[in-house]
């Protein structure tokens, strides 16, 4: 008879919000955990058994008819679900990266960043197929500052207005004629299986996307950082990017009153990174570039962050209190 693999002895217990996308997201995440404890991730009774989600309605999802900057920011995404992992009612958390603040609880950390999805901004209308191609003073819908400012940048006659909510609420509101046009994350439409839906993409170069867009967080304690499942999460270019865009994050003491950008990306042995600020009419913008060569650095982490934390500041120092709301 076939020796039967040995039964897992962990169990990894993952919180997680209850929106479609989170937990499409995490039940990605809860396969591959599941995979690294020795359970077969195609047997949902075993995944659900060594690694059981436990899904947690935070203050973000609760309050929806204001931006995130009015009712203190977007650690409202993470609040209470870092509060059941500091007492112990759960071992992980998985995030989207561009929904982290820059500081983290004592105790807490970013443990593992998988890899990352498309980063860019997806641009969805009822007709329209580029931003360009918008008529005179149309009806933009975002809950991004960022995206806000980014967009009046290059056509300041737009009118923007608050549109929260999650993939299926902002979609509807769309077809409702409540906007005619959003900006929503093409990396948050793929994993829901809409990636058709958008009409074009926007160039990360041109109007970087939110530090971390695309990329997953898997937030453990501290103690639980190096941990073999955890190990097994770790895509270490997608690290590497994206610490240098969270470097530049928390030089530029960056919140949701703030719009910051910041895309890296690796040509040949150097990574690259560009980030901008922006006043919130778009009137101003203030942009850095550079570039660190990665394949020969004994730690590329601390160089990424070292080149994201020298652009953010550089930026930060000429755009002063203009781009803070």
């Amino acid at each position: 008879m076939p020796t039967q693999p040995p039964a897992p002895s962990t169990q990894v217990r993952i919180g997680a919000r209850g929106s479609k996308l989170s937990l499409a997201q995490a039940g990605m995440m809860q396969r591959r955990i599941a995979a690294a404890l020795g359970a077969d991730p195609e047997n949902p009774a075993e995944v659900e058994r060594v690694a059981p989600l436990i899904v947690i309605t935070t203050t973000g999802d609760r309050v929806q008819d204001r931006r995130l900057l009015e009712i203190g920011g977007k650690g409202l995404f993470t609040k209470e679900i870092e509060e059941a992992m500091l007492e112990g009612r759960i071992d992980c958390a998985i995030h989207s990266m561009k929904d982290m603040p820059a500081e983290l609880p004592p105790g807490l950390c970013i443990s593992a960043v998988p890899e990352r999805e498309d980063p860019r901004d997806a641009f969805l209308s009822r007709g329209p197929e580029r931003l360009e191609d918008l008529t005179q003073g149309a009806h933009l819908g975002t809950a991004s500052l960022r995206r806000q400012a980014q967009m009046l940048h290059r056509r300041p006659d737009l009118k923007v207005s608050m549109l929260r909510g999650n993939v299926d609420t902002r979609l509807a509101k769309l077809e409702a004629g409540e906007a005619d046009a959003i900006l929503l994350a093409y990396a948050g439409l793929r994993r829901l299986g809409l990636g058709h839906l958008p009409k074009s993409l926007i160039d990360p170069i041109e109007c970087p996307p939110a530090p971390g867009q695309g990329a997953l967080a898997i937030e453990t304690r501290e103690r639980d950082r190096d941990l073999p499942w955890v190990q097994a999460l770790r895509h270490a270019p997608t690290e590497i990017a994206v610490t240098a865009e969270r470097g530049a994050l928390a030089a530029l003491e960056a919140s949701c009153k703030t719009a910051v950008g910041a895309h890296a990306w690796f040509e040949g042995g150097a990574l690259k990174l560009i980030v901008e600020a922006l006043s919130a009419d778009g009137a101003e913008r203030f942009r850095h570039a550079g570039e660190t060569e990665i394949s020969q650095l004994a730690d590329p982490r601390a160089s990424a962050r070292d080149l994201g934390w020298s652009l953010g500041l550089a930026v930060k120092a000429e755009g002063g209190d203009r781009i803070i709301l």
